[in-house]
């Protein structure tokens, strides 16, 4: 009595790429799968990859089997790959996976096969991408200018700030999503400017090149052992870049008073002058004297106050018997 050999069930290979990377760009193995499959199989005709994948010579079917025409299709041996639409083809993932949990077909090997990856910021595409869209097709949006979205820059910073002072990291990632997203929205709406137009690439290129400059230390030959070799660095750099008439030239006058008083503090302390402060009356002068020793001393009088001001706040909410 002689047995039969099993048939070779052959094998299904489901060919998955990142859209944030250039169509084309697939790895060897992909290549590799592509050019040695007996059938490559996909359903939109209009997938961004296939004109690429027919110029590196692989022929390309566009067809949407069914779950059980596809394994017959391996049948022998077979090697099928199959390059899933943008949205996936969940109805033939589904019906392979109905077939193997039936028990009554002798199934293909299964194999998901990454052609390409995202690397770290891969996301930060998607978003450039939803605000060109809103941009486009939001009524509101669409309307927007840098000053009017101004104020809603200096509210996201705070709110960024309150969510690091609560250590709530779920706020916190969110607060970093609202400052991002007006980076994003503000190089949108440059990008409209007539005269002097510039994108979110530009804006990336721009600190890159900023913070390359700025830490000789890491990108070039000097170094730097302490935080404070490092300040050292980025002050010569920055004076040297700017070429500042004045140690107050870039000091935001319209910061809160004791951000900005520490802020003038810290560049006379650093620039090491001498320059005695203003004599006068009032509390406004009794704050320029605390905020400048608190800046000598090493402590944000702002942050300071605004944890002393927490404290009052919950001081406040505990006499009208608010519990927390």
């Amino acid at each position: 009595m002689t047995t039969e050999a099993p048939v070779a069930s052959g094998r299904i290979v489901l060919l998955t790429a990142s859209h944030r990377v250039a169509p084309g760009l697939l790895s060897w193995p992909a290549w590799q799968t592509l050019h040695a499959a007996d059938r490559v199989l996909c359903a939109d005709e209009g997938h961004p990859q296939l004109p690429y994948l027919r110029e590196a010579g692989v022929d390309v079917e566009i067809a949407a089997p069914s779950a059980q025409e596809l394994v017959d299709a391996c049948a022998g041996g077979r090697t099928v790959v199959i390059v899933p639409s943008g949205e996936g083809d969940r109805a033939l993932t589904d019906g392979l996976a109905g077939l193997a949990g039936s028990g009554r077909v002798q199934m293909p090997d299964l194999e998901l096969l990454p052609g390409s990856y995202d690397l770290p910021g891969a996301r930060l595409i998607d978003l450039v991408q939803v605000m060109d869209r809103i941009r486009l097709e939001c009524p509101w949006s669409s309307q927007q200018t840098h000053k009017g979205l101004a104020k809603y820059g200096i509210e996201e910073a705070y709110e960024l700030v309150e969510a690091i002072e609560d250590g709530d990291r779920d706020e916190l990632r969110e607060e970093l999503g609202d400052v991002l997203l007006q980076v994003v929205f503000h190089a949108r709406i440059a990008e409209e400017d007539q005269d002097e137009p510039f994108s979110i690439d530009d804006v990336a290129g721009t600190i890159v090149e900023k913070l390359i400059h700025r830490h000789p230390h890491v990108f070039g030959d000097e170094s730097a052992e302490t935080p404070e070799d490092v300040k050292e660095h980025w002050l010569r750099t920055k004076a040297i870049e700017k070429q500042r008439d004045s140690v107050t030239d870039g000091v935001p006058l319209g910061q809160p008073g004791l951000a900005l008083a520490a802020k003038l503090a810290s560049r006379v302390r650093t620039a090491g002058l001498t320059v005695p402060l203003p004599a006068g009356e009032g509390i406004g002068y009794e704050l320029l004297a605390l905020a400048a020793r608190a800046e000598e001393a090493g402590t944000d009088p702002e942050a300071a106050l605004r944890a002393a001001a927490r404290a009052y706040r919950d001081a406040i909410r505990a006499a009208e018997g608010h519990a927390g």
